[in-house]
């Protein structure tokens, strides 16, 4: 069975284009390619994929180590911004990169939401 790219094209593209400081999003593989993205000019959209997968590995390795159980979302804080990973069961993950201005809350919510919405796409 095909996944539907272009309607989860859709669904990242009108995330990142809703009001709410999201700058970027991207859904790929566990194996780092990319399935859908709209990212901030100058971001490859294979590197920010492959990228996105890397860490999702190593916080997997270390929720295992410490006995946390399997992970669910990473959260990177830097200096102009978050970048969150989130598992959309085992066939991808969702990047999201906002400003610091966003309501962390509120975009856990929202997040979860799209996370929903794709997981019954990608079924």
């Amino acid at each position: 069975m095909a996944i539907d790219t272009a309607a989860l094209s859709q669904k990242i593209s009108a995330f990142v284009t809703s009001p709410g400081h999201v700058q970027g999003a991207a859904l790929v593989t566990p194996e780092g390619l990319p399935i859908a993205a709209t990212l901030p000019i100058g971001l490859e959209e294979t590197r920010a994929a492959a990228m996105a997968a890397a860490v999702m590995t190593i916080g997997s390795s270390i929720g295992t180590e410490l006995q946390r159980g399997p992970m669910q979302h990473i959260l990177l804080e830097g200096t102009e911004g978050y970048s969150i990973l989130t598992l959309c069961g085992p066939e991808a993950l969702l990047l999201i990169l906002a400003s610091r201005e966003v309501k962390q809350g509120i975009l856990m919510l929202e997040i979860r939401r799209l996370v929903t919405e794709i997981t019954q796409i990608i079924r």
